[in-house]
């Protein structure tokens, strides 16, 4: 995912936060607001209770390439992604259904 389509400030974050969009399932917590950019934006967001640094840049590493390979890049949104707990135990596949089905929630 290019740098280009990340949140990464804690302004844009609040700001999507702000919004109270958001579609949660037992892995994810996804918040979704509308920009005017032309092109979508992920943040993601994971807690230090979830394990320590290389746990958690393994769970950023896994969600950036299920989000570059599931999002639409035509869509004007931004996203943010909070993981809970039970994502750290689970496999790919089943990271990957969740996120999808919440976006395809989102887009209902």
């Amino acid at each position: 995912m290019k740098l280009q389509y990340r949140l990464k400030k804690n302004e844009d974050f609040q700001k999507v936060i702000k919004q109270k969009k958001s579609i949660a399932c037992p892995t994810l917590v996804l918040y979704y607001a509308n920009n005017n950019l032309g092109y979508p934006r992920v943040g993601i967001s994971v807690s230090k209770r979830l394990g320590g640094a290389v746990t958690r840049n393994k769970i950023k590493r896994q969600l950036r390439m299920i989000v570059s390979t599931s999002i639409d890049y035509e869509e004007s949104k931004d996203y943010i992604v909070i993981v809970r707990n039970p994502f750290v135990n689970a496999e790919y596949a089943n990271n990957e259904r969740d996120f999808k089905y919440l976006l395809n929630k989102i887009k209902k």
